[in-house]
């Protein structure tokens, strides 16, 4: 064989081989000490796109989990009203039914007078019930602005609290400099109401906004910096619709949402208004209406009932997606701990015999040295 001292070719062998056990146990060590097979794109750039895909949709699936808990607490908060208010449907048709006898006599009017207090109870419970700052029973939950009426053109920004098919008369007047008064009227279910709030400050740039409560009105309006005594219209509302909740990940169709109408429960929804238990004539007739009411309540209450059943099986749907999901990304992107100590135990070895085996290769050329003797 030829004796080579200027290129040690079995050492430059050994040190290849050395390398490449060094890069594995370096990769194994990455992966034991981080738990993942991927850690980086060049890991596997395919696995690491459809395992982010995977992330993304997990945590969104975990933010409709909290989107159907919190749909089922809005509802349970409106079903729960409606419970006091159908107690009080039933102590109105109690004394409906004594008001109608001729034994009630003289305490007719006192009975008429239960009842209207027991009607103002209604609205003031289907008024004030809300959840997140939105009322849930007064026929206002799922109200919006039909499109082409008074927008932020003219200052308007947002609105809420508008009752269902019902226009709003909008007048502003310049009471000092970027000061405005607003005026709104709407003819609502109690009758015709206007309702003036004062020294409104149009907000001073495009970014900020200005929000007015119109109390009797029920509305809560945000302006933009358009507000000037030139906003003057008509805000038109749309007739109540279903409110979408977002249950799922994608934005394809309706399949992700789950709608829910919430009607309203006022008197005036009722059809309780015209009652009166003044006569025994009028008691007979408030039997009836109050019954038809108590059917409606039931109705808008099992309408609450089958959609917060509807959100349970959503609810464990999502749950049994969660554990699926993140099981098909921890397949793609978590490490086998096991197969990869072994892989790591036989890198090491590699490496160590590798060392050894290039310090015998570096050795071999010193035997060149016998030949000078």
């Amino acid at each position: 064989m030829g004796l080579r001292i200027q290129h040690n070719t079995a050492a430059l062998n050994a040190h290849r081989h050395l390398t490449i056990s060094d890069a594995g146990l370096s990769k194994s060590l990455e992966r034991l000490s981080s738990g993942y097979r991927i850690n980086r794109a060049a890991d596997d750039a395919a696995g690491l796109a459809i395992s982010e895909q995977f992330r993304a949709d997990i945590a969104s699936y975990r933010v409709c989990s909290r989107n159907v808990s919190e749909a089922n607490s809005l509802l349970q908060v409106a079903e729960g009203a409606m419970d006091q208010i159908a107690a009080m449907l039933t102590r109105m048709k109690e004394l409906a039914t004594q008001a109608a006898s001729a034994n009630a006599g003289s305490n007719v009017a006192k009975l008429e007078a239960e009842n209207a207090a027991l009607k103002e109870e209604i609205n003031r419970i289907a008024n004030s019930t809300e959840y997140a700052g939105s009322k849930l029973i007064n026929g206002t939950f799922g109200v919006a602005v039909s499109a082409g009426t008074l927008n932020s053109t003219a200052g308007l920004s947002s609105v809420t609290g508008l009752e269902s098919d019902t226009t709003y008369t909008v007048a502003s007047v310049t009471s000092g400099a970027g000061i405005v008064d607003i005026t709104i009227s709407a003819t609502l279910a109690g009758g015709r109401v206007s309702q003036t709030v004062y020294d409104v400050t149009s907000p001073a740039t495009a970014n900020d906004t200005t929000t007015v409560s119109f109390d009797a009105l029920g509305l809560t309006i945000t302006f933009n910096n358009n507000l000037t005594s030139a906003s003057d219209g008509t805000i038109i509302s749309t007739t109540a619709t279903a409110s979408d909740f977002q249950v799922g990940v994608k934005n394809v169709d309706a399949n992700d949402r789950i709608g829910i109408l919430l009607e309203g429960v006022t008197t005036a929804d009722l059809s309780l208004d015209g009652t009166s238990l003044s006569t025994a004539a009028g008691a007979q007739s408030a039997l009836t209406t109050i019954d038809t009411a108590i059917s409606t309540l039931a109705s808008r209450r099992g309408t609450i009932g089958a959609a917060q059943n509807r959100l349970n099986y959503a609810a464990a749907n999502i749950s049994i997606t969660v554990e699926n999901v993140t099981a098909a990304e921890s397949v793609i992107r978590d490490v086998d701990m096991a197969a990869e100590m072994t892989t790591f135990t036989k890198n090491q070895i590699l490496l160590q015999a590798g060392t050894a085996m290039l310090a015998q290769a570096n050795m071999a050329p010193q035997s060149v040295l016998s030949l000078f003797g």
